[in-house]
């Protein structure tokens, strides 16, 4: 495990973003699993600089989400699918058949889950799997007990997620209570893993990943069973973890 300390959410983004241009130059198709939310905006919006300044190219990368939200149509402003095209795959070269986000509205979500699965062993399995980190130690959507075996699967998310999600919704009633997620199994599946931290709100996540023991309570702390991971983040993450 890699651990590189950074100074804020700035430089955390800086890192990460050539980190990634580094993995996509260098790998001929690279199989990339993406995450959403605030903690990799900074990363996703440098990107969209590097690509503009002709440094990075994503005609050959193929891309997985990790999580979507069920119930919500892919052009709801809030569903995952939107959130990715508006913050990233609109403004790169990136052919939008190779993108998959899970389809939180499928008839049979089960299917959609096994049907997530397939599509990623078809890619060859992911080269690069970006994460960030709950509160509560989740990573996806894969709440405090989920099992290490877990594949992707429908699960119902902790009252602290949707808490914490209700900020890009008009009313907490608003945040769906259910999500399609990868499972930790098929997260640590991934070639390299890549967790971005920052914030005072992350820092005891951190710290219990990066000292505590290895629990399904903690379920970001079976990267450390991982053969390849890197951590980046900021100084306010790390104040809790004593290093």
């Amino acid at each position: 495990m890699e651990i590189i300390k950074v100074k804020d959410y700035d430089a955390m983004s800086e890192a990460a973003c050539s980190f990634m241009v580094e993995r996509i130059n260098r790998i001929d198709h690279p199989v990339l699993g993406l995450a959403t939310g605030s903690t990799p905006e900074g990363l996703y919006k440098r990107l969209i600089e590097k690509y503009k300044l002709g440094e990075v190219s994503f005609k050959n990368v193929k891309s997985f989400n990790l999580d979507e939200y069920v119930g919500l149509d892919k052009n709801d402003p809030n569903s995952y699918y939107y959130f990715m095209k508006t913050k990233l795959f609109d403004h790169v070269d990136i052919f939008m058949d190779n993108v998959r986000v899970p389809n939180g509205t499928a008839d049979d979500l089960q299917q959609e889950c096994q049907e997530h699965e397939n599509a990623i062993r078809a890619a060859g399995g992911i080269d690069v799997q970006l994460l960030g980190i709950g509160a509560n130690g989740h990573i996806g959507f894969n709440e405090p007990g989920t099992p290490f075996t877990s594949r992707t699967h429908v699960v119902d998310l902790e009252e602290s997620t949707i808490k914490a999600n209700s900020r890009f919704f008009n009313s907490i009633e608003e945040v769906p209570t259910q999500a399609i997620s990868m499972g930790i199994e098929t997260i640590m599946n991934s070639k390299e893993i890549l967790l971005l931290v920052s914030g005072e709100s992350k820092a005891e996540a951190l710290a219990k990943l990066l000292n505590g023991e290895v629990t399904e309570e903690v379920p970001a702390s079976v990267l450390k069973n991982h053969p390849k991971v890197t951590i980046i983040a900021d100084e306010a993450a790390f104040s809790a973890a004593g290093n």
